[in-house]
């Protein structure tokens, strides 16, 4: 079974879950660059958007994490073309947002940011790594756990 049936079955195992709108932790502040490196990887979700995706992830970078029927890894075209098969997106699906940064941890020209968001009817706890390359913030992993 596909990645992308999985998701669906346990999507329908769980139930949709919805959210009202994107929140933010105000305790985190977040380097405006990083910020807006999340932005941009959140918006490619909810617009189905490869390119999006492929925009904010180091093209070296994994995704990999725990769903309810085990471990999955993927490369980011991997990724990309699983968020682009998501039709309609969940915008033009009118899917409701949330989006929270739980921390961020700079070093230097690297960083850790651990964030909460829903994407297919789950709730999402992601840790990014993230690197400084040519001056542009980029996520070089990001392992995932569904909380819900």
């Amino acid at each position: 079974m596909s990645f992308h049936m999985r998701v669906g079955a346990i999507r329908n195992r769980l139930g949709l879950r919805t959210f009202p709108h994107v929140s933010r932790n105000t305790h985190v502040t977040l380097n405006n660059e990083i910020q807006d490196c999340v932005d941009r990887y959140y918006a490619s979700l909810r617009t189905s958007d490869a390119r999006g995706v492929r925009s904010v992830f180091h093209s070296n970078a994994r995704i990999t994490g725990y769903l309810p029927d085990g471990l999955h890894e993927m490369t980011v075209e991997e990724f990309a073309g699983f968020v682009e098969s998501q039709q309609p997106s969940p915008d033009d699906a009118g899917a409701e947002r949330m989006l929270e940064v739980l921390s961020c941890e700079v070093a230097g020209e690297t960083a850790s940011v651990r964030l909460r968001e829903s994407y297919l009817g789950m709730i999402f706890v992601d840790t990014f790594g993230m690197l400084r390359v040519d001056g542009q913030w980029l996520i070089y992993n990001k392992l995932f756990h569904v909380e819900s």
